[in-house]
């Protein structure tokens, strides 16, 4: 069974998170760095994670952000695009975070005997659940592993989505039919995470975009 926009009143987008210990990252980490993401990731009030962890990752998180913001219907008073993040659970995409945030985030595992990941995730998880019964939790990020999906199922049941058109496909790949779905105004098809088939040949790939 599947599921698109018309068939659900709210729905909130789950994004896997940056490697916090890439060589992208690392730019960030370089005290002779004077480009101004890193400039203001050392400010008191910090960056928003969703900027720091698009110049992490680039356009697989970029994808992410711009599909959650653009489709993402969330009860009153809450994110359309949470982060899966580390060591704090789930936090909205426009959280500010420090350099000190995400060395401390570095240094922990995505791991399922990880306890210092997987509580918060499982805390938070288990407190959204419990706000609509009506919401729907759509994960973009990986299903190949139980990485995400052990700790979200658990809480989500039949209500944990994801994007069909993401089997079989990298990250690149998502990346762009992300932001060309934003682009169109054209949601992906969700089908539960819970028994789908989370391997699969590689798509053709996209065509290109020709210029305006």
């Amino acid at each position: 069974m599947s599921s698109r926009a018309t068939t659900t009143a709210h729905r909130i987008f789950l994004l896997s998170p940056a490697h916090c210990g890439g060589k992208r990252a690392s730019y960030l980490f370089n005290d002779n760095a004077t480009f101004d993401l890193a400039r203001r990731v050392r400010e008191p009030g910090g960056v928003p994670l969703a900027e720091v962890f698009s110049f992490v990752s680039g356009l697989y998180f970029r994808g992410k952000v711009a599909y959650a913001r653009t489709f993402g219907r969330p009860p009153e008073g809450l994110s359309g695009a949470l982060v899966i993040t580390t060591n704090r659970g789930l936090v909205p995409a426009d959280t500010t975070v420090t350099l000190a945030d995400l060395r401390d985030m570095g240094c922990v595992d995505i791991a399922a005997d990880e306890h210092r990941y997987r509580r918060p995730l499982a805390r938070d998880a288990k407190a959204l659940a419990g706000i609509k019964p009506d919401c729907q939790f759509v994960l973009l990020g990986s299903v190949a592993t139980g990485k995400y999906v052990d700790v979200l199922l658990d809480a989500f049941g039949e209500r944990l989505l994801f994007p069909e058109e993401f089997v079989g496909r990298g990250d690149m790949s998502r990346g762009g039919l992300m932001l060309r779905c934003v682009e169109e105004g054209r949601e992906l098809n969700y089908v539960p995470v819970g028994g789908a088939t989370r391997h699969g040949r590689r798509p053709p790939r996209l065509q290109p975009r020709r210029s305006p």
